[in-house]
């Protein structure tokens, strides 16, 4: 759906984790190999992970895909578009790590766990928080769509992932309506 660039730095990691789901449609690419592995995600989405306890890494993968997308759409100036476990409560889970760069002394957050999927996040989030840029990815307001987009409008005023799909849509809606 969306006609923007990609977002900065590793929020494109947050970016393409929500745009995994596409609402109109109802295709999960995370229901795909191919769909799992750009996430480091296992092939058998049955998998229970390490922890043990009954819970795919790909059933935790859509759930923080979901408290993202709550997220991005509290970022927009709207709630959330269903129940989901608070985005906060998800990361504070993960493990991150200090590291220092030796040539210059620069230091950044980095994920513990390369492989984990909710470090990688966390440390993306993070890495956005300092940036200043994690409020400006939101989540498209029409309600069939809810699609992330990096929102690069000069007052951060962004309402939907595309202008000619969304942003038409609404607009036209409105239009009938009078």
């Amino acid at each position: 759906m969306n006609d923007r660039s990609a977002a900065p730095g590793s929020l494109a990691l947050v970016e393409s984790l929500v745009n995994t789901l596409d609402l109109e449609s109802g295709a999960d690419a995370l229901d795909t190999a191919e769909g799992r592995a750009r996430f480091g995600l296992p092939e058998n989405p049955e998998n229970t992970g390490a922890a043990g306890d009954g819970v795919g890494e790909v059933a935790r993968a859509r759930e923080l895909r979901e408290s993202l997308r709550a997220a991005l759409l509290a970022h927009a100036g709207h709630p959330p578009h269903r129940e989901v476990t608070p985005l906060g409560e998800l990361l504070a889970s993960a493990p991150l790590l200090v590291t220092i760069d030796e040539h210059d002394g620069s230091a950044r957050l980095a994920a513990a766990g390369a492989a984990s999927l909710l470090s990688r996040t966390a440390a993306a989030v993070a890495e956005a928080l300092i940036a200043g840029t994690w409020t400006r990815l939101k989540a498209c307001e029409a309600v069939t769509c809810h699609w992330a987009y990096y929102d690069r409008s000069p007052a951060g005023r962004g309402r939907w992932c595309s202008m000619q799909v969304c942003g038409a849509r609404a607009k036209m809606r409105r239009y009938r309506a009078k």
